[in-house]
């Protein structure tokens, strides 16, 4: 005997089922493909940054992640601003663009911040500028009234004035332990693989030029940074040029990517060693200052192919070890080792 065809009210049920197993399948999908946007695609290199506090806290970001966020908080603390700036910057851009330099957004919104031509924010080009869009927000910041004490998400608002005020707190975590990195608080505590990306090796004339692009052209003369062949550094030399004006470039006038200030020393080479000064934001000492421009190299370490990173006693390698710090046999934390950090660069 055959079976009974299903009555009238099986059928829509199941239908709803088939319905519901087709849209879990699509969220899943969506989920999937939101991943790979976040994280670069798998087998793509990793960073990850971890907690100084030893809680186990971590969050793993892509290396053009790592160049944005690198620059935002270098941008921060070349103009003086406090740590807890850098973290609001920082989690502002992962709500806006996922800290990627995008060219859409909402309406004519651009870049790192998403930050508007038609609203006054600058030009296009000057926006898609990472070094401008972070200076332009930290100018903003500044003029909020007790930014520092303002929740988070409280603060990112007033300068954004965005469509969901609440939508920049979820970020607070991942933003608070990328800015203990980059502003040096937390030592040897961001790591990168450090495969180098599509783009072909200036050596060390490029590394100088993104140092003076993110920190300011004083960062290498008037801190007498040197360049040499693999592993020898050249000895320093008078700079016949006038020393550029202590600060950060302003927003109108950031330094290109392409520009090779001049610094003491041969150009060329494979190593920079920039000797390390107290950094400028109130407070911070030659340690920290240290562990900002050496984590600065290891999160630029795909874009620049820079392959090893030495400060204070530590080092980092690209590829050994997931790109972790190790010791080294220089004694850390006082003496030459804590008093340079040295960027080797690949060939």
């Amino acid at each position: 005997m055959s079976e009974p065809s299903p009555t009238p009210a099986r059928r829509p049920r199941r239908r709803l089922l088939r319905f519901g197993g087709a849209v879990v399948v699509l969220l899943a999908l969506a989920g999937y493909l939101c991943v790979q946007y976040l994280t670069g695609g798998t087998g793509a290199p990793r960073c990850r940054v971890v907690s100084g506090k030893g809680d186990g806290a971590s969050y793993e970001f892509s290396p053009e992640q790592a160049v944005n966020a690198a620059t935002i908080s270098a941008i921060g603390t070349s103009r003086g601003m406090p740590e807890r700036a850098v973290a609001i910057a920082l989690a502002t851009a992962l709500q806006e663009s996922g800290l990627r330099n995008i060219r859409h957004g909402d309406r004519d919104s651009l870049g790192l911040f998403q930050q508007r031509p038609s609203q006054g924010w600058g030009t296009p080009a000057q926006i898609m500028d990472p070094a401008y869009a972070a200076g332009i927000f930290y100018e903003h910041l500044a003029k909020v009234p007790g930014y520092s004490r303002l929740p988070l998400t409280v603060a990112a608002q007033r300068v954004q004035r965005s469509g969901f005020p609440q939508a920049y707190a979820k970020h607070e975590p991942d933003a608070t332990l990328l800015a203990a990195a980059l502003t040096g608080r937390a030592a040897a505590t961001l790591t990168c693989e450090g495969r180098p990306d599509a783009t072909p090796p200036g050596g060390a004339d490029a590394v100088r030029s993104a140092l003076a692009r993110d920190f300011g052209r004083d960062v290498l003369q008037e801190a007498g940074a040197t360049v040499g062949s693999e592993g020898v550094p050249a000895s320093p030399q008078p700079s016949s040029s006038p020393a550029a004006s202590a600060g950060p470039p302003s927003p109108s006038a950031s330094p290109s990517p392409s520009a090779s200030p001049s610094a003491s020393g041969a150009s060329g080479g494979r190593t920079v060693t920039v000797p390390v000064r107290e950094g400028a934001t109130a407070g911070t000492g030659t340690l920290r200052r240290g562990w900002e421009l050496a984590h600065w190299a290891v999160a630029n370490s795909s874009a620049l192919h820079i392959e090893r990173v030495s400060y204070a006693g530590r080092e980092w390698t690209a590829g050994r070890s997931e790109g972790s710090w190790h010791t080294t046999d220089a004694k850390g934390g006082s003496g030459k080792a804590a008093s340079e950090v040295r960027i080797l660069t690949g060939e």
